[in-house]
């Protein structure tokens, strides 16, 4: 109790006023800093844009890396400058900083051993952003799970499926990741048509909705090169397959494909060209007897009659 009222006995009106002022001054000087540091932080980003622009970067791909990398530089100078404004606020209430520092240097030793899992996703993902590996608003699939890319953190990758739902992983525990939206994407198709049908004809036929969708205003931009039909992909058990690929602008593939997909149906359905549904023959072997259409159907007949005579 003598130790309470001892230090509360040494606070005056004139030291209070004194340390309000001096809080009030560095609030107000790292009020300012701040807003030169987001300012800088800007700088930063515009000439990461004209950098990249200069590399011939397309910009879509540009805006998402550079958005990663400055969301993350301004996270860690914040966090860095708030800490010490804070130290500096705490020595001026009379706090002595030394020891806090000491003491937070052994407790960092200890975290240390405690939290290697915090250690190893940090460390992962400032190498999956140095190197460039994924970005937001990328779609990509993370340890056999896909969606896209909302948010990258020091610690976690955050994806979004179709389905609306949430995953997040800890960068330490990702073993795979393929990035769908990396610079180009593309569309493979497989579509099967009748044995009967003229495979050159059928390849043709898709050729021209590939040119027709490149003419297009709304799709011709979007699609990067000739579609390429690879051919005669294999032999299903009720249709050729043809296999082909539409390389796409980033995240534009699924958009492409469903109106080539609609396309190539009105094409088929103009040229006569069969989209078969699955059906197997039944093989009952050489010694099996034939059925004899004319009986059973002289049987019909002749029980329709009784029915109508009854």
């Amino acid at each position: 109790m003598d130790i309470v009222k001892e230090f509360f006995n040494s606070f005056t009106w004139e030291v209070i006023i004194k340390t309000s002022l001096r809080v009030s001054l560095i609030l107000i000087l790292s009020w300012v800093a701040t807003k030169i540091i987001l300012k800088l932080i800007q700088r930063f980003e515009h000439r990461l844009v004209q950098t990249s622009a200069e590399k011939g970067e397309p910009p879509s791909e540009s805006e998402k890396r550079i958005e990663t990398i400055v969301r993350l530089v301004k996270q860690a100078v914040l966090l860095a400058f708030w800490l010490t404004v804070g130290l500096i606020l705490l020595k001026e209430f009379g706090v002595e900083v030394g020891p806090i520092l000491a003491s937070a240097g052994v407790v960092g030793v200890a975290l240390g051993f405690g939290a290697q899992n915090l250690v190893r996703d940090i460390i992962a993902g400032f190498f999956i952003i140095l190197e460039n590996q994924i970005r937001i608003g990328d779609v990509a699939t993370i340890n056999g799970t896909g969606g896209l890319v909302e948010k990258i953190n020091f610690r976690t990758i955050v994806l979004r499926d179709l389905a609306g739902v949430v995953h997040i992983f800890p960068n330490g525990t990702i073993t795979t990741l393929s990035n769908l939206t990396n610079q180009w994407s593309a569309y493979v198709f497989e579509i099967g048509v009748a044995y009967k049908e003229n495979t050159d004809q059928v390849i043709e036929v898709m050729r021209q909705v590939g040119q027709e969708m490149q003419a297009d205003e709304t799709f011709g931009h979007k699609i990067l090169e000739d579609p390429e039909i690879f051919g005669v992909d294999k032999f299903g058990d009720s249709a050729v397959v043809i296999k082909g690929r539409i390389k796409t602008l980033p995240i534009r593939q699924w958009e492409v494909g469903r109106e080539f997909l609609r396309r190539i149906k009105l094409a088929f359905d103009e040229h006569d060209i069969e989209i078969p549904f699955p059906h197997r023959s039944i093989y009952f072997g050489d010694q099996s007897k034939a059925f004899d259409l004319r009986v059973l159907g002289k049987r019909t007949e002749a029980s329709t009659e009784a029915s109508t005579e009854d």
